[in-house]
Protein backbone atom coordinates (compact mmCIF):
# COMPACT_ATOMS: atom_id res chain seq x y z
CA UNK A 1 0.00 0.00 0.00
CA UNK A 2 1.63 2.75 -1.07
CA UNK A 3 1.02 6.23 1.03
CA UNK A 4 2.14 8.95 -1.58
CA UNK A 5 -0.57 7.71 -4.08
CA UNK A 6 -4.32 8.45 -4.22
CA UNK A 7 -6.83 6.00 -5.17
CA UNK A 8 -10.49 7.49 -6.71
CA UNK A 9 -13.27 5.16 -6.72
CA UNK A 10 -15.91 6.23 -9.13
CA UNK A 11 -15.40 6.84 -12.65
CA UNK A 12 -18.05 9.09 -13.61
CA UNK A 13 -17.30 12.69 -14.90
CA UNK A 14 -16.50 13.68 -11.12
CA UNK A 15 -14.76 11.23 -9.95
CA UNK A 16 -13.04 10.90 -13.47
CA UNK A 17 -12.14 15.10 -13.04
CA UNK A 18 -10.92 14.70 -9.51
CA UNK A 19 -8.47 11.63 -10.46
CA UNK A 20 -7.12 14.36 -13.73
CA UNK A 21 -6.58 17.06 -11.38
CA UNK A 22 -4.88 14.59 -8.63
CA UNK A 23 -2.78 12.95 -11.16
CA UNK A 24 -1.15 15.97 -12.09
CA UNK A 25 0.66 15.77 -8.09
CA UNK A 26 0.76 12.12 -7.45
CA UNK A 27 0.44 8.94 -8.92
CA UNK A 28 -3.49 7.98 -8.88
CA UNK A 29 -5.33 5.14 -9.56
CA UNK A 30 -9.07 5.72 -10.50
CA UNK A 31 -11.22 2.85 -10.29
CA UNK A 32 -14.73 1.79 -11.81
CA UNK A 33 -17.37 -0.98 -11.31
CA UNK A 34 -17.40 -1.77 -15.36
CA UNK A 35 -14.61 -3.68 -16.64
CA UNK A 36 -15.44 -3.04 -20.31
CA UNK A 37 -15.71 0.83 -19.54
CA UNK A 38 -12.07 0.92 -17.45
CA UNK A 39 -10.53 -1.31 -20.62
CA UNK A 40 -12.38 1.84 -22.87
CA UNK A 41 -10.71 4.12 -20.75
CA UNK A 42 -7.34 2.63 -20.16
CA UNK A 43 -7.34 2.51 -23.87
CA UNK A 44 -8.51 5.84 -25.04
CA UNK A 45 -6.50 7.89 -22.08
CA UNK A 46 -9.63 9.55 -21.75
CA UNK A 47 -13.59 9.09 -20.44
CA UNK A 48 -14.81 9.79 -24.40
CA UNK A 49 -18.28 9.29 -22.50
CA UNK A 50 -18.13 11.82 -19.69
CA UNK A 51 -15.27 14.25 -20.24
CA UNK A 52 -14.24 13.86 -23.85
CA UNK A 53 -10.84 15.76 -24.92
CA UNK A 54 -10.01 15.76 -21.19
CA UNK A 55 -6.61 13.58 -21.74
CA UNK A 56 -5.43 11.21 -18.19
CA UNK A 57 -1.86 12.15 -16.95
CA UNK A 58 0.85 9.84 -17.11
CA UNK A 59 0.66 8.99 -13.16
CA UNK A 60 -3.17 7.75 -13.99
CA UNK A 61 -3.80 4.40 -13.45
CA UNK A 62 -6.69 2.42 -14.49
CA UNK A 63 -8.27 -0.51 -12.47
CA UNK A 64 -11.36 -2.52 -12.73
CA UNK A 65 -11.01 -4.12 -9.61
CA UNK A 66 -11.85 -3.30 -6.55
CA UNK A 67 -9.68 -5.02 -3.82
CA UNK A 68 -6.48 -4.02 -6.00
CA UNK A 69 -7.42 -0.74 -6.68
CA UNK A 70 -8.07 -0.37 -2.93
CA UNK A 71 -4.75 -1.98 -1.82
CA UNK A 72 -3.03 0.19 -4.21
CA UNK A 73 -3.27 3.59 -1.93
CA UNK A 74 -3.41 4.35 1.61
CA UNK A 75 -5.59 6.92 0.57
CA UNK A 76 -8.80 6.61 -0.86
CA UNK A 77 -11.57 9.32 -2.36
CA UNK A 78 -15.15 8.09 -3.36
CA UNK A 79 -16.75 9.81 -6.17
CA UNK A 80 -19.64 7.77 -6.55
CA UNK A 81 -24.10 8.54 -6.28
CA UNK A 82 -25.07 8.87 -2.94
CA UNK A 83 -27.33 5.60 -4.42
CA UNK A 84 -24.18 4.04 -4.56
CA UNK A 85 -22.02 4.82 -1.58
CA UNK A 86 -22.99 2.39 0.83
CA UNK A 87 -22.63 -0.54 -2.10
CA UNK A 88 -19.14 0.66 -2.48
CA UNK A 89 -18.09 1.46 1.02
CA UNK A 90 -19.18 -2.14 2.28
CA UNK A 91 -17.56 -4.05 -0.55
CA UNK A 92 -14.23 -2.29 -0.41
CA UNK A 93 -13.76 -2.23 3.16
CA UNK A 94 -12.53 -5.41 3.83
CA UNK A 95 -9.03 -4.78 1.55
CA UNK A 96 -8.86 -1.45 3.90
CA UNK A 97 -5.66 -2.03 5.88
CA UNK A 98 -4.80 -0.50 9.22
CA UNK A 99 -3.50 3.13 7.95
CA UNK A 100 -6.14 3.80 5.64
CA UNK A 101 -7.48 7.25 5.63
CA UNK A 102 -11.09 8.00 3.47
CA UNK A 103 -12.55 11.26 1.85
CA UNK A 104 -15.37 11.38 -0.23
CA UNK A 105 -16.77 13.94 -2.71
CA UNK A 106 -20.09 12.56 -3.04
CA UNK A 107 -22.96 15.04 -2.41
CA UNK A 108 -26.41 14.48 -1.22
CA UNK A 109 -28.24 12.11 1.10
CA UNK A 110 -28.87 8.84 1.52
CA UNK A 111 -32.20 7.73 -0.10
CA UNK A 112 -34.63 6.82 2.31
CA UNK A 113 -32.66 6.86 5.99
CA UNK A 114 -31.73 10.55 5.23
CA UNK A 115 -28.23 10.66 6.36
CA UNK A 116 -24.89 11.89 5.36
CA UNK A 117 -22.42 9.99 3.48
CA UNK A 118 -20.25 10.77 6.63
CA UNK A 119 -22.78 8.71 9.22
CA UNK A 120 -22.86 6.07 6.74
CA UNK A 121 -18.97 6.11 7.20
CA UNK A 122 -19.48 5.97 10.65
CA UNK A 123 -22.35 2.99 10.71
CA UNK A 124 -20.03 1.07 8.97
CA UNK A 125 -16.58 1.72 10.27
CA UNK A 126 -16.83 4.01 13.59
CA UNK A 127 -14.36 6.46 13.62
CA UNK A 128 -10.95 4.22 13.69
CA UNK A 129 -10.11 5.86 10.04
CA UNK A 130 -9.34 9.56 9.19
CA UNK A 131 -12.53 10.62 7.35
CA UNK A 132 -12.81 14.01 5.03
CA UNK A 133 -14.78 15.16 2.53
CA UNK A 134 -14.18 17.59 -0.52
CA UNK A 135 -16.66 20.52 -1.78
CA UNK A 136 -17.23 23.55 -3.62
CA UNK A 137 -18.39 25.25 -6.90
CA UNK A 138 -17.37 22.65 -9.06
CA UNK A 139 -18.08 21.50 -12.47
CA UNK A 140 -16.36 18.00 -13.69
CA UNK A 141 -15.89 19.51 -17.00
CA UNK A 142 -14.06 22.52 -15.76
CA UNK A 143 -11.58 20.85 -13.34
CA UNK A 144 -10.39 18.12 -15.41
CA UNK A 145 -9.79 20.92 -18.65
CA UNK A 146 -7.70 22.87 -15.64
CA UNK A 147 -9.51 25.86 -15.48
CA UNK A 148 -9.15 28.16 -12.15
CA UNK A 149 -11.23 26.11 -9.09
CA UNK A 150 -11.13 26.82 -5.39
CA UNK A 151 -13.02 23.95 -2.99
CA UNK A 152 -12.93 23.20 1.03
CA UNK A 153 -11.43 19.92 2.24
CA UNK A 154 -13.34 19.49 5.32
CA UNK A 155 -11.86 16.55 8.62
CA UNK A 156 -11.59 16.46 11.94
CA UNK A 157 -8.18 15.18 11.82
CA UNK A 158 -5.85 18.66 10.44
CA UNK A 159 -3.81 16.08 9.23
CA UNK A 160 -5.78 14.30 6.57
CA UNK A 161 -7.10 17.63 5.66
CA UNK A 162 -4.27 19.10 4.57
CA UNK A 163 -2.55 16.06 3.59
CA UNK A 164 -5.54 16.25 1.45
CA UNK A 165 -5.34 20.12 0.45
CA UNK A 166 -2.19 19.67 -0.87
CA UNK A 167 -2.40 16.48 -3.47
CA UNK A 168 -5.30 18.92 -4.58
CA UNK A 169 -3.81 21.99 -4.68
CA UNK A 170 -1.83 23.40 -7.83
CA UNK A 171 -1.27 26.67 -10.35
CA UNK A 172 -5.18 26.30 -11.04
CA UNK A 173 -6.95 24.92 -7.92
CA UNK A 174 -7.19 26.17 -4.98
CA UNK A 175 -7.70 24.14 -1.84
CA UNK A 176 -8.83 25.96 1.84
CA UNK A 177 -9.18 23.57 4.72
CA UNK A 178 -11.84 23.18 7.50
CA UNK A 179 -13.37 21.09 10.60
CA UNK A 180 -17.12 21.69 9.85
CA UNK A 181 -17.92 18.48 8.01
CA UNK A 182 -21.51 19.26 8.54
CA UNK A 183 -21.60 22.26 7.77
CA UNK A 184 -19.26 21.25 4.14
CA UNK A 185 -22.07 18.71 3.61
CA UNK A 186 -25.15 20.44 4.05
CA UNK A 187 -24.54 23.18 1.65
CA UNK A 188 -23.29 20.80 -0.92
CA UNK A 189 -26.64 18.67 -0.53
CA UNK A 190 -29.38 21.62 0.05
CA UNK A 191 -27.84 23.56 -2.69
CA UNK A 192 -29.19 20.53 -5.29
CA UNK A 193 -32.60 20.52 -4.51
CA UNK A 194 -32.47 24.78 -5.03
CA UNK A 195 -30.61 24.49 -8.12
CA UNK A 196 -33.93 22.77 -9.78
CA UNK A 197 -35.72 25.46 -8.14
CA UNK A 198 -33.38 28.17 -10.06
CA UNK A 199 -33.93 26.28 -13.44
CA UNK A 200 -37.95 25.84 -12.98
CA UNK A 201 -38.09 29.61 -12.54
CA UNK A 202 -36.31 29.98 -15.40
CA UNK A 203 -37.50 27.90 -17.69
CA UNK A 204 -41.14 29.81 -16.43
CA UNK A 205 -39.14 32.93 -17.88
CA UNK A 206 -39.65 34.60 -14.66
CA UNK A 207 -36.73 36.55 -15.12
CA UNK A 208 -33.31 37.52 -13.41
CA UNK A 209 -35.23 39.19 -10.20
CA UNK A 210 -36.84 35.70 -9.67
CA UNK A 211 -33.68 34.29 -9.75
CA UNK A 212 -31.89 36.10 -7.71
CA UNK A 213 -34.34 35.86 -5.09
CA UNK A 214 -34.72 32.63 -5.06
CA UNK A 215 -31.32 31.94 -4.55
CA UNK A 216 -30.98 34.39 -1.53
CA UNK A 217 -33.70 33.28 -0.05
CA UNK A 218 -33.19 29.76 -0.66
CA UNK A 219 -29.34 30.60 1.16
CA UNK A 220 -31.40 31.41 4.23
CA UNK A 221 -33.36 28.08 4.09
CA UNK A 222 -30.08 26.38 3.86
CA UNK A 223 -28.23 28.47 6.80
CA UNK A 224 -31.97 27.85 9.39
CA UNK A 225 -30.96 24.24 8.81
CA UNK A 226 -27.45 24.46 9.37
CA UNK A 227 -27.87 26.23 12.91
CA UNK A 228 -30.48 23.34 13.04
CA UNK A 229 -27.80 20.60 12.69
CA UNK A 230 -24.69 22.39 14.64
CA UNK A 231 -23.19 23.63 11.20
CA UNK A 232 -21.35 26.70 11.31
CA UNK A 233 -22.99 29.89 9.61
CA UNK A 234 -19.35 30.83 8.29
CA UNK A 235 -19.03 27.33 6.54
CA UNK A 236 -22.40 28.07 4.65
CA UNK A 237 -21.31 31.70 3.69
CA UNK A 238 -17.91 29.69 2.17
CA UNK A 239 -17.20 27.93 -1.25
CA UNK A 240 -19.02 24.55 0.16
CA UNK A 241 -22.23 26.50 0.73
CA UNK A 242 -23.32 30.20 -1.33
CA UNK A 243 -20.18 29.67 -3.45
CA UNK A 244 -21.87 26.11 -4.94
CA UNK A 245 -25.50 27.35 -4.71
CA UNK A 246 -24.07 30.06 -6.75
CA UNK A 247 -22.64 27.89 -9.48
CA UNK A 248 -25.65 25.48 -9.64
CA UNK A 249 -28.27 27.67 -9.47
CA UNK A 250 -26.69 29.93 -12.52
CA UNK A 251 -24.88 27.57 -15.41
CA UNK A 252 -26.56 24.62 -17.24
CA UNK A 253 -23.49 22.85 -16.89
CA UNK A 254 -25.59 21.48 -13.61
CA UNK A 255 -27.22 18.76 -13.86
CA UNK A 256 -30.24 19.59 -11.56
CA UNK A 257 -30.82 23.55 -13.03
CA UNK A 258 -30.75 21.49 -16.22
CA UNK A 259 -33.68 19.22 -14.95
CA UNK A 260 -35.14 22.31 -13.29
CA UNK A 261 -35.29 24.26 -16.77
CA UNK A 262 -36.77 21.12 -18.19
CA UNK A 263 -39.44 20.89 -15.52
CA UNK A 264 -40.14 24.95 -16.28
CA UNK A 265 -40.86 24.42 -20.01
CA UNK A 266 -43.50 21.80 -19.29
CA UNK A 267 -40.76 18.60 -19.86
CA UNK A 268 -42.70 15.52 -18.22
CA UNK A 269 -40.32 14.29 -15.20
CA UNK A 270 -39.11 11.07 -16.70
CA UNK A 271 -38.50 12.57 -20.05
CA UNK A 272 -36.10 15.27 -18.39
CA UNK A 273 -33.97 12.47 -15.99
CA UNK A 274 -33.85 10.18 -19.30
CA UNK A 275 -32.49 13.45 -21.59
CA UNK A 276 -29.71 14.06 -18.74
CA UNK A 277 -28.53 11.12 -18.84
CA UNK A 278 -26.80 10.77 -15.83
CA UNK A 279 -27.57 10.64 -11.96
CA UNK A 280 -29.48 14.44 -11.15
CA UNK A 281 -28.50 13.94 -7.38
CA UNK A 282 -31.27 16.60 -6.58
CA UNK A 283 -34.48 14.56 -7.38
CA UNK A 284 -33.99 12.01 -4.56
CA UNK A 285 -31.96 14.93 -2.35
CA UNK A 286 -35.55 16.98 -2.45
CA UNK A 287 -37.53 14.13 -0.10
CA UNK A 288 -34.50 13.58 2.08
CA UNK A 289 -34.16 17.55 2.02
CA UNK A 290 -37.53 17.73 2.77
CA UNK A 291 -37.88 15.12 5.55
CA UNK A 292 -34.62 16.44 7.33
CA UNK A 293 -36.66 20.08 7.64
CA UNK A 294 -39.39 18.36 8.83
CA UNK A 295 -38.01 16.68 11.66
CA UNK A 296 -35.82 19.75 12.56
CA UNK A 297 -38.80 22.13 12.72
CA UNK A 298 -37.10 24.22 10.52
CA UNK A 299 -39.32 26.12 7.36
CA UNK A 300 -37.80 25.31 4.17
CA UNK A 301 -40.88 26.71 1.76
CA UNK A 302 -38.65 26.70 -1.66
CA UNK A 303 -37.03 22.54 -0.68
CA UNK A 304 -40.93 22.12 -0.24
CA UNK A 305 -42.38 23.27 -3.32
CA UNK A 306 -39.58 21.71 -5.14
CA UNK A 307 -40.81 18.33 -3.60
CA UNK A 308 -44.24 18.86 -4.05
CA UNK A 309 -43.04 19.62 -7.86
CA UNK A 310 -41.01 16.16 -8.11
CA UNK A 311 -43.30 13.67 -5.81
CA UNK A 312 -47.06 14.87 -5.47
CA UNK A 313 -47.05 16.49 -9.41
CA UNK A 314 -47.82 20.05 -8.62
CA UNK A 315 -47.60 22.29 -11.54
CA UNK A 316 -44.52 24.62 -11.35
CA UNK A 317 -46.57 27.52 -11.79
CA UNK A 318 -48.67 26.79 -9.02
CA UNK A 319 -45.55 26.17 -6.86
CA UNK A 320 -44.44 29.57 -7.81
CA UNK A 321 -47.84 31.02 -6.66
CA UNK A 322 -47.89 29.13 -3.24
CA UNK A 323 -44.59 30.71 -2.62
CA UNK A 324 -45.71 34.11 -3.43
CA UNK A 325 -48.71 34.17 -1.73
CA UNK A 326 -47.03 33.57 1.90
CA UNK A 327 -47.60 36.01 4.23
CA UNK A 328 -45.37 39.21 4.86
CA UNK A 329 -42.25 38.71 7.03
CA UNK A 330 -39.21 40.24 8.03
CA UNK A 331 -36.20 39.74 6.92
CA UNK A 332 -34.36 39.87 9.78
CA UNK A 333 -31.76 37.05 11.56
CA UNK A 334 -33.92 33.88 12.88
CA UNK A 335 -36.98 34.80 11.13
CA UNK A 336 -39.38 32.02 9.27
CA UNK A 337 -39.44 32.76 5.48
Amino acid sequence: MNSTSITVLGAGSWGTALAIRLAANSKTCLWGHEADFMATLAKDRQNKQFLPGATFPDKLGIEADLARATHKSRDLLLAVPSHAFREVLEKAAPSFSENTRIAWATKGLEQGTGKFMGDILDELLGTRYPAAVISGPTFAQEVAAGLPTALTVASNNPTFANDLASRLHGDMMRAYTSDDMVGVQLGGTVKNVLAIAAGITDGLQLGANSRAALVTRGLAEIIRLGDAMGARRETLMGLAGVGDLILTCTDDLSRNRRLGLALGKGTPLDIAIKEIGQVVEGFNTAREVAQLARKHKVDMPIVEQVYRILYENLPPDEAVHNLLARDIRSESRGSPD
